[in-house]
């Protein structure tokens, strides 16, 4: 039996791998900015704050989306 999501699994996946990834490259170049003093410090922390917060529940959403998903039966996945 194959486990599918209450929406479609893969595009949620996705989805949360994009909004991640462009979570830390905000932070990673916010950071940066810091470091060389373009951005203080009060700036570095609201954004990495708010980057943690954004992907900590895009990542708690595909989770729960894959909870609420039905079991198929093997059989109805290959007719795909």
């Amino acid at each position: 039996m194959r486990k599918r999501g209450f929406l479609n699994p893969g595009l949620i996946w996705r989805l949360a791998f994009w909004t991640i990834s462009v979570c830390l490259l905000v932070a990673v170049a916010a950071s940066i900015l810091a470091i060389w003093q373009f951005a203080g410090t009060d700036a570095l922390w609201r954004t990495v704050a708010t980057c943690v917060v954004i992907g900590s529940g895009t990542l708690t959403f595909s989770w729960v989306n894959g909870l609420f998903g039905t079991d198929e039966p093997a059989d109805s996945a290959i007719k795909r």
